[in-house]
């Protein structure tokens, strides 16, 4: 995702520098522009951040429900002396 997010801003930085070069007349197009490009951009990766949280969740409660069996070996290295 990141490769994404960081070709999104690079193209809406470019799109600056170049307004920039031919003398700012462009700046009217380009900065809007380019926020909306980031911004559409950090809408995304939003999105998937909170996919992947809610997928985590669902891990978390797959593993309260199952019952772990300690070894005899496993109880004297868990206990501390």
């Amino acid at each position: 995702m990141w490769g994404y997010t960081l070709a999104t801003i690079a193209f809406g930085l470019s799109l600056v520098v170049m307004s920039g070069a031919f003398m700012g007349g462009a700046v009217i197009v380009a900065v809007p522009l380019a926020a909306l490009l980031v911004a559409g951009g950090l809408a995304f990766d939003f999105a998937r951040r909170r996919r992947q949280a809610g997928s985590v969740q669902t891990y978390a409660e797959a593993a309260r429900t199952e019952k772990v069996d300690f070894t005899a070996r496993d109880k004297q290295t868990l206990t501390s002396e």
